[in-house]
């Protein structure tokens, strides 16, 4: 996880029960995937990817934080999903110095998902008392470049994922991608907000990720005990194609969710793929 003086470091924070009702026939509850927060740095400075969701992940990441070796100087934030990013605000307080930034497209969806409709109807219903009341949104970065200790780290447009405009972040002197929600390590993907098209698109971002020749990738939803092998990056191309063949081969949302388990045995978080078949098969 070191190259010179410049390092990466992951937390993972657990999967958690939602109150989302629509439950498949195999569980009692439906879940959240684990999510990742990544920290680079070279001893003098740090910059944190995605900074988490709840306020106990807040809790846990900032005492994790506070343990490591350099100070936070920057902020990254990979997509608007609410989950990546509602705990900024708890980071920078406790990092006043701190600047937090994102592409202009994804502080635009930042702001969709913290909006009062936004948060009543998913984030505040699914996770009653567990989303902050104070939101920071992130400044739109304007040049496109950020540095850790000199080392340069980019950014990259990848479009349609999980969610439109997302990103990935390349730290080219650790050979690293920063996936964001473009690739899930032996988690289910979240396929519920692409149709055809969209899926499509995840597909090409895969290729636009695969062509940096990462030598680790960090996923956005990923098993706390997988590695960070680029061969994750095919794996979920694979996912997504064998997501394509289940919906020509079946006919309900039980035959294509038991279609992936079956190919997909090992994935955590069943209720991400109840719920990406619910969207494709109603």
């Amino acid at each position: 996880m070191t190259s010179n003086a410049l390092s990466y470091a992951v937390h993972i924070a657990d999967g958690m029960p939602t109150t989302n009702a629509d439950v498949p026939p195999d569980l009692t509850e439906r879940s959240w995937s684990p999510t990742s927060s990544i920290l680079i740095s070279n001893g003098g400075e740090a910059l944190l990817v995605d900074p988490l969701f709840t306020i106990a992940q807040s809790e846990h990441l900032l005492q994790w934080l506070s343990e490591r070796d350099a100070p936070l100087t920057s902020v990254y934030v990979t997509h608007g999903h609410g989950d990546h990013w509602f705990g900024l605000g708890a980071v920078l307080q406790q990092y006043p110095g701190a600047r937090a930034v994102a592409l202009p497209e994804v502080v635009k969806e930042m702001a969709v998902q913290s909006s009062p409709e936004v948060l009543k109807a998913m984030w505040r219903a699914w996770f009653p008392e567990q989303i902050p009341e104070r939101f920071v949104l992130a400044e739109p970065l304007e040049d496109e470049v950020l540095t850790v200790g000199g080392a340069e780290v980019r950014p990259v447009r990848l479009g349609h994922t999980d969610s439109d405009d997302t990103t990935c972040l390349h730290v080219p002197d650790l050979g690293l991608v920063v996936a964001g929600d473009a690739i899930y390590n032996n988690v289910h993907l979240m396929l519920a907000a692409s149709d055809a098209d969209g899926r499509a698109q995840w597909l090409r971002a895969l290729d636009t990720v695969e062509a940096l020749a990462p030598t680790a990738i960090v996923a956005g939803h990923k098993d706390p005990s997988a590695d960070d092998d680029p061969q994750h990056i095919e794996e979920t191309r694979r996912y997504i194609l064998d997501f394509e063949l289940g919906l020509r081969r079946t006919n309900s949302t039980l035959e294509l969710y038991e279609f992936m388990l079956e190919r997909h045995p090992s994935r955590i978080n069943h209720g991400a793929l109840w719920g990406s078949c619910r969207a494709a098969k109603g």
